[in-house]
């Protein structure tokens, strides 16, 4: 059985014009665009160090892309012996990603 890419799922969002990846939780995708809780792809390892050492320089955005820049949004999933970033992050700090974020489960929504 395949997942789904639904609210609060883990994403990677590619985007066009410029060019950049965005790392994050999906909060709310409709026509207009997407909201995610999110930091560039590059910063993940800075980010994830900053956090595991209580140190927190490095913060995420929440972040509105509109549709246009969407080139796609891919599952932050492992993949044979690669962990996703998901779980890299689980690894080094000991907690899930919604955990450290905070992330309700019902303030955001899927509106297609």
């Amino acid at each position: 059985m395949s997942k789904l890419i639904t609210i609060r799922s883990i994403v990677i969002v590619n985007l066009h014009s410029p060019r950049e990846k965005i790392w994050g939780v999906l909060l709310s995708i409709n026509s207009y665009g997407i909201t995610a809780r999110g930091i560039d792809i590059n910063s993940f390892q800075d980010w994830t160090r900053s956090v595991a050492n209580e140190t927190d320089s490095i913060g995420l955005s929440t972040m509105f892309i509109p549709m246009m820049r969407v080139e796609k949004v891919t599952l932050d999933e492992s993949v044979g012996p690669f962990k996703s970033f998901g779980e890299q992050f689980q690894d080094r700090v000991g907690r899930s990603v919604l955990e450290a974020l905070d992330v309700p489960e019902d303030d955001y929504h899927l509106d297609l």
